[in-house]
């Protein structure tokens, strides 16, 4: 008797062991997949579960993850689901019309563009909530508790501001959090309808994160801030040993513009790797109206702050993934026939600085830039987002357009597959 339970031990373990190494993990300073080092240029598709829906457009998904593996595309930053999509510039439909209560519909959606992901050796970021009102988010969360109505910034009279300081109040909001550890509890929690695989032993996917840039928003809320993302962080790792976990942070811009802060906020061992994020027309770097100039400008700035990041993670003893990043095509078009002359030299900045940290063995190891809109359709002229339209990597709140690299972009496109390439030999 005792040598059969002996035997059962061993097989239950050597499954566990197995499943654990069939899923992306760090060792040496590098993530690993099937045994050998994974670095990546990546992409934003946070749409791609909504299309992937049976009332969606699997067959335009279909064809943008041909897209994306043709191009070396190989990592996608994803939305696992929208909260409430009641109100406009809001993704819609939502996988939580209202607290606790499911789309199955999405829920397939996602299960599809997973299993649909494995078959093309993809991989997969998934992020659990957001800080900011496109997807609903912390601050639908606050309203479903009692909170007043969220003050939708892209709506007057609200401001940006007051939209902050009302979901700066998640941090603290027991009950906002107890409803997203279900949320989380959940979504772990679930089997793939077509592949089977349970989404804590499924390898395509190579992370959860905890939200699309959190943020501690002010100096008096670091506490508050800092034990949220632990107890988060360390309740993923409880119902998920298997897969990797990071928070999503833009690194110092999202932690009072203060390097020690983004330190102090990610210590938990259980924050496997960290984020940074990177948006120079929105940081004020980049003038339209001096376009040479300030792309140079941009540039520099863009490096800095790789290299403060870089020296953060090497601190810390984690590696980091710079996982957010856009540049406008020139003249701040939305047409997708106007040149991407400036955006290319940005990128390219942006791939080189990757392939030299590679080089010199550095912890920044990949990079998803924002983002992929593949052959969805946008109106230059008309570029406000309206229920119906195609879904594209700009969310609803942003012009159609502004970031989106379409299928069109081949030289865009020609560049990411040389710099994939050469990452594949490495």
């Amino acid at each position: 008797m005792q040598m059969k339970k002996y035997i059962l031990l061993l097989f239950v373990s050597t499954v566990f062991s197995q499943n654990k190494m069939d899923c992306i993990h760090i060792k040496d300073g590098n993530f690993i997949k099937e045994g050998k080092p994974y670095h990546f240029i990546g992409t934003n598709y946070w749409y791609g579960a909504m299309i992937g829906a049976k009332n969606g457009d699997r067959e335009r998904l279909l064809k943008e993850l041909d897209e994306l593996k043709t191009y070396g595309i190989t990592n996608l930053r994803i939305l696992v689901g929208a909260e409430g999509g009641d109100q406009d510039y809001t993704v819609t439909p939502a996988l939580q019309p209202e607290k606790g209560k499911y789309d199955e519909i999405l829920l397939d959606g996602l299960d599809f563009l997973l299993a649909e992901m494995k078959k093309r050796d993809l991989t997969a970021i998934l992020f659990l909530n957001n800080n900011w009102e496109w997807s609903g988010g912390m601050a639908k969360y606050l309203e479903w508790n009692g909170y007043d109505a969220v003050p939708n910034p892209n709506i007057a009279p609200n401001t940006w501001p007051e939209f902050m300081n009302y979901t700066k109040q998640f941090h603290s909001c027991k009950s906002c959090q107890k409803d997203f550890e279900k949320h989380i509890q959940f979504i772990l929690g679930r089997t793939n309808s077509y592949t089977n695989l349970k989404y804590t032993e499924d390898p395509t996917i190579m992370s959860w994160e905890v939200a699309n840039e959190p943020r501690v928003f002010s100096h008096d809320n670091e506490d508050a801030f800092t034990n949220w993302i632990n107890e988060v962080v360390n309740e993923i790792n409880r119902l998920d040993p298997n897969h990797l976990i990071t928070t999503g942070s833009e690194g110092k811009a999202g932690s009072n513009d203060d390097l020690a802060t983004f330190e102090r906020t990610h210590k938990n061992p259980n924050i496997d790797y960290l984020t940074m994020h990177i948006w120079p027309k929105n940081w004020g770097w980049y003038d339209v109206d001096n376009e040479k100039k300030t792309t140079k400008a941009s540039i520099k700035k863009t490096i800095d702050y790789i290299n403060e990041h870089i020296q953060v993670a090497k601190d810390l003893n984690k590696i980091i993934v710079l996982e957010e990043f856009g540049f406008p095509r020139d003249k701040v078009s939305f047409d997708r026939n106007e040149a991407v002359t400036y955006r290319n030299k940005y990128y390219k900045a942006v791939f080189k600085r990757l392939q030299q940290a590679i080089t010199k063995k550095e912890s920044f190891v990949a990079l998803n830039f924002w983002g992929y809109s593949g052959i969805g359709k946008n109106n230059p002229q008309d570029s406000k987002w309206k229920k119906g339209d195609d879904f594209n990597t700009d969310p609803p709140q942003e012009p159609q357009g502004l970031y989106s690299v379409f299928s069109t972009d081949t030289t865009t496109l020609k560049m990411i597959k040389e710099f994939s390439s050469w990452i594949d030999k490495e």
